[in-house]
């Protein structure tokens, strides 16, 4: 038996035809019903809590247009904080979930001016300029959300930074009004200026239930371990009181001035005492001077000229001169019985500190003395990273404080040991040391042009055009180091065989010339200033050459050299013609890659934050770098003995100024001082090409062009 049925264009008719009519009906009502849909999930799934709408952004953090919350007199207020607190009982971790991150999530309450029932603030001060910055990093970093539902951690937008513009029952009242306040459950507290006068507690002195405190200036009668964390105070926070220093410096308590003087009388200049000046007006500048005996001193400055720096107990234990020492990469020495170190449930203190009991005081000369040169040197390099990593700002305050809370609550993703107490370790892969090298280095590379310039558009033209004559040259990479002028539009740039880069910088420093670049691809570097134009294309080759069979040295041209002054009993910069050399200068050099990154990284002590301070002697620093690294001097090639720029002057030319000079020679004292030798060698040797004097046919010479002195 078969079916059978009518087939038309649209095909088999065993179906009938819905009319059109309905066709439109059904079709207009699963649209609806689709939409529907659409819009239940994206409800669903949208933020949508009312909290959440008022979230903490740039636009709401002026205290006049935030909304104004009158406390009333009988308002509760928090219990004083329960010492006995920790992470297994005050805060419950199961809010903070799992997530594939292993990271917290951080919810800011929305702004809101608290006043009393007269409409007094709760603060003297509002919202601080340090707390805004604090608020603002935490907000930027990955740690935080919006969707209060989300958050593991919640954040007052109430000031607690400084203890001495708070109105202490109302700013308790406020926290107890906060909507998840819970008694303080899962929240936090920033505040490092705690207690006032005359007792100074070391911890804030506003009750808070069970919320975390981190804190400046805990001691270890008040600090919860495991639970509050202990926070540097912020240099620009702190106001600056009287105080007295050790030639490593810091805040003084009274009952120690008379221990510190007989310190200062038996050992001399070993020791530099300092007091706020009481002959100055007060003021900012006032704030950044330091005294002894009618002498003023820039404060900090002076830090850097220290090995270590005392920190002694003030009317607070937490003292705003550790991040100052820190900054200086000067090494603390610790007078505070039972302070709680910045971050010491994770950084080792023990590297970059000496924590010396308050009745060892007499004794406190004789223990620095005999710690090695060696050991000081590296607490001073971890004493610096310290600052940088986790005190400089406050954000890197801020994200610390949320990473240490993070790696509690999952310990299994925790940060290592060596992460928060190792410098990021630089990537060698793709250099190597030209320790290490073959004894002649592959010619086919060729070398990279390395030109830092500022603004002298001309000149840097015309010395492009003269190195991209030169056959071995690889890349030309042009350091812009002018932030206040864009540099010329790219059709105007010199048209040149090899590519031709520009890196703006983002500060005008000299040490940017040694930068690591990634662009810098070859093993050779060739640095060279925007004014060299009288170089040849020989001489440049030839240097390559050279650089070629040598290539731990630095190969320049001008030489320099170091000499010892036995009237002044220090060390003198020269470059008057002598048979002698111990620096080329690096206004036109080649080097290796590999000791960029040395400059960089590695260069000891604060040499080269002084460079770019002073704005001088980067090509010495780099003489030291290299001579100390390989113990050998650098190699002169060609008889040129000076730069001769045909545009300058006497008066313009910075090394015919004997202003320049003497500063040449401070640098080398200064060096000499942090590497705690003099590792410049002296020869009396240069390179010049085999044929250069010899009287042939220069179609013959393979360097013909090779310019004079």
């Amino acid at each position: 038996m078969y079916a059978t049925g009518k087939y038309s264009s649209r095909g088999p008719a065993l179906i009938p035809r819905m009319k059109t009519k309905h066709r439109i009906y059904y079709i207009t009502l699963f649209s609806v019903v689709l939409l529907g849909l659409i819009a239940t999930g994206m409800f669903q799934f949208w933020p949508h809590s009312i909290e959440s709408a008022a979230d903490w952004s740039l636009d709401k953090r002026s205290v006049h247009d935030a909304p104004l919350v009158r406390l009333p007199v009988s308002s509760p207020i928090p219990e004083r904080g329960d010492l006995g607190c920790r992470m297994h009982t005050c805060f419950d971790v199961y809010r903070c979930g799992y997530n594939p991150k292993n990271r917290i999530k951080v919810y800011i309450y929305p702004l809101q001016k608290f006043v009393d029932e007269l409409g007094v603030p709760i603060s003297s001060t509002g919202l601080s300029r340090e707390y805004n910055d604090l608020l603002s990093a935490i907000s930027d970093s990955d740690f935080y959300t919006d969707d209060v539902t989300r958050a593991c951690l919640f954040i007052p937008s109430i000031d607690v930074l400084n203890q001495n513009s708070l109105r202490i029952r109302e700013t308790a009242q406020a926290l107890a009004m906060l909507p998840r306040w819970d008694k303080g459950m899962n929240h936090l507290l920033f505040n490092m200026l705690p207690g006032g006068p005359p007792d100074y507690n070391t911890a804030l002195d506003v009750p808070r239930d069970r919320a975390l405190l981190a804190g400046g200036g805990f001691s270890t009668w008040t600090y919860r371990q495991g639970y509050d964390v202990s926070i540097p105070v912020y240099t620009h926070l702190a106001h600056y009181l009287p105080l007295s220093c050790f030639r490593t410096t810091s805040c003084l308590h009274y009952k120690y001035r008379a221990e510190l003087e007989r310190l200062k009388e038996e050992n001399g200049e070993a020791l530099l005492l300092l007091d706020k000046c009481s002959n100055l007006s007060q003021g900012a500048a006032a704030a950044r001077k330091r005294c002894y005996k009618g002498q003023v001193y820039d404060y900090p400055q002076i830090l850097q000229e220290s090995s270590f720096c005392v920190v002694l107990r003030g009317a607070r234990l937490g003292q705003a001169a550790l991040s100052d020492v820190l900054q200086a990469g000067c090494v603390p020495v610790i007078l505070a019985d039972s302070y709680i170190l910045p971050f010491s449930e994770v950084l080792d203190w023990k590297r970059a500190s000496v924590v010396i009991p308050e009745e060892k005081l007499s004794e406190m000369y004789t223990i620095l003395k005999s710690i090695p040169h060696r050991q000081v040197e590296e607490m001073q390099r971890q004493a610096r990273w310290f600052w940088e990593a986790y005190f400089s700002s406050m954000k890197a305050i801020g994200v610390t404080t949320l990473q240490i809370i993070n790696d509690r609550i999952y310990p299994y993703a925790a940060r290592t040991y060596e992460q928060w107490n190792n410098p990021p370790v630089v990537k060698w892969s793709s250099v190597n040391s030209p320790l290490f090298l073959p004894l002649i280095p592959p010619r086919a590379p060729g070398f990279t042009a390395v030109v830092l310039t500022y603004d002298r558009v001309e000149s840097l033209f015309r010395v492009i055009t003269e190195i991209s004559k030169v056959p071995s040259l690889a890349k030309l990479l042009v350091v812009w180091n002018n932030q206040n002028k864009s540099p010329p539009e790219e059709s105007l740039w010199p048209k040149i065989g090899v590519p031709l880069k520009v890196v703006r910088t983002k500060e005008n420093k000299l040490s940017n010339r040694f930068f690591p670049y990634d662009e810098i691809e070859t093993e050779a570097v060739l640095a060279i200033d925007d004014d060299i134009i009288m170089l040849t294309s020989d001489e440049l080759q030839f240097g390559y050459e050279v650089w070629r069979e040598f290539p731990d040295r630095l190969v320049g041209y001008p030489g320099r050299l170091h000499l010892w002054d036995h009237e002044m009993g220090k060390w003198k910069y020269e470059s008057e013609w002598t048979n002698e050399v111990s620096m080329v200068l690096t206004g036109a050099a080649f080097y290796h890659k590999y000791f960029n990154y040395l400059y960089t990284y590695k260069m000891p002590g604060d040499i080269k934050n002084w460079v770019d301070a002073h704005m001088n002697c980067e090509d010495i620093a780099m003489n030291f770098l290299v001579a100390n690294i390989t113990g050998k001097a650098p190699i002169k090639v060609t008889p040129r003995k000076k730069f001769k720029c045909p545009e300058c002057t006497a008066i313009d030319g910075l090394s015919l100024d004997q202003t320049h000079m003497v500063e040449r020679s401070e640098c080398i004292n200064k060096f000499a001082s942090v590497f705690g030798t003099m590792p410049l060698k002296v020869v009396e040797h240069r390179a010049d090409p085999v044929l250069y004097k010899d009287d042939f046919p220069e179609k013959l010479k393979s360097f013909p062009n090779i310019g004079s002195l």
